[in-house]
């Protein structure tokens, strides 16, 4: 499985890397990866129209879209828009971090799984 990832260099920049999470087990119910460590959910419903200006992550985390969608713009210049079902690994915990939207005006839902 696909997952980006969001991370600052040495000089706070802040940059998206691809993520393969391998499958490891297969059975009837479907592919599976190894476990993967997180500490605790936190679910999120943003108001329409969100628009959040530059922040570094509050801590690593995955963020699992539910519903809705978010663009995310790294220090880089590059922006990649995520819904349903995506995955982002965010670890931009220092430097100039990433800005956030709604690209469509809607509410978007969401998980947080921070990491230990």
């Amino acid at each position: 499985m696909k997952i980006a990832r969001i991370w600052a260099d040495d000089a706070g920049e802040s940059h998206y890397e691809d993520l393969e999470i391998a499958y490891t087990t297969e059975n009837p119910l479907g592919r599976m990866s190894d476990p993967l460590p997180v500490t605790s959910m936190i679910l999120r419903e943003n108001e329409p129209g969100y628009d959040y200006d530059w922040h570094t992550a509050p801590r690593r985390q995955y963020i699992v879209m539910l519903a809705g969608f978010v663009e995310i713009q790294v220090s880089d210049g590059e922006t990649r828009t995520f819904g349903s079902g995506e995955i982002v690994l965010v670890e931009d915990t220092t430097g100039k971090g990433h800005k956030s939207r709604s690209p469509d005006g809607k509410p978007r839902k969401s998980i947080f799984l921070p990491l230990p």
